[in-house]
């Protein structure tokens, strides 16, 4: 079974939460121990990433760390082909959508694919949208950002990246936002589609998580809340628990 066919299998049991760890925001060895409390805690999958990352080293000793620490899969949230990294076990091989720079959107897959297919890790197709407020993902992504009340036309997005054959959609509000991606917004692009649905960006509660999942989604990815909290293992342990 793939990690895809894994994923997508036990989000049918329930709903999943992603641990997102970002190379430039913890040392390898910090960001190890972030990756052994989330195993600890519940999470379903480690993300790695981030939209101001220097090296590929950088991603690569992140990663390391992170599997010496864990037995959780490691999937790349890569904003370059040059932060992809062979020891991961796969890729979010993912098109931002509503990105006017087309290194975002197909190019950069372009030049990575070779990277992927070489290596062996699994590429993971995901259709990947920006909500207001966008934060530095928005700036770094070139981005014209989907107003938080647009819900037509992330619905929109959402269909067109299902149709395209894509196997998820992440609804992004941008790392450390004020505000999350809205209920209604969840709602409505859940009730179109039938790929799994994951919602990242301002989610620092228990109560938001539940909220979100009430609303639809399917993964919730959470990153900057963890960064700044004291007891990881706990803030994970409680915000999974609310997903039961």
């Amino acid at each position: 079974m793939t990690l895809t066919e894994k994923i997508k299998t036990q989000v049918q049991e329930g709903p999943l939460h992603f641990s997102l760890i970002d190379p430039d925001k913890q040392s390898p060895s910090e960001a190890g121990t972030l990756a052994a409390h989330a195993d600890d805690a519940g999470s379903a999958a480690i993300m790695v990433g981030g939209s101001t990352l220097l090296s590929q080293k950088q991603v690569d000793d992140t990663v390391k760390a992170i599997k010496e620490n864990s037995s959780l899969p490691v999937i790349l949230f890569p904003s370059a082909a040059k932060f992809l990294s062979q020891y991961a076990d796969a890729v979010f091989f993912m098109s931002l959508l509503n990105s006017r720079n087309l290194g975002y959107v197909i190019r950069e897959h372009v030049k990575g694919a070779p990277f992927v297919k070489h290596t062996g890790i699994e590429p993971i197709s995901m259709g990947y949208l920006i909500v207001e407020p966008g934060m530095t993902a928005g700036k770094m992504g070139e981005v014209d950002l989907v107003k938080k009340d647009d819900i037509k036309t992330a619905v929109g997005y959402a269909l067109s990246a299902e149709y395209l054959g894509m196997d998820f959609f992440y609804l992004e509000a941008g790392s450390g936002a004020s505000e999350p991606v809205s209920d209604e917004m969840i709602a409505a692009v859940k009730q179109n589609i039938s790929i799994p649905l994951c919602v990242g960006g301002g989610i620092r509660s228990v109560k938001t998580v539940k909220q979100k999942v009430m609303a639809g989604a399917d993964i919730i990815v959470t990153g900057t809340a963890l960064e700044k909290e004291e007891d990881v293992k706990q803030k994970i342990g409680a915000m999974i628990h609310s997903l039961k």
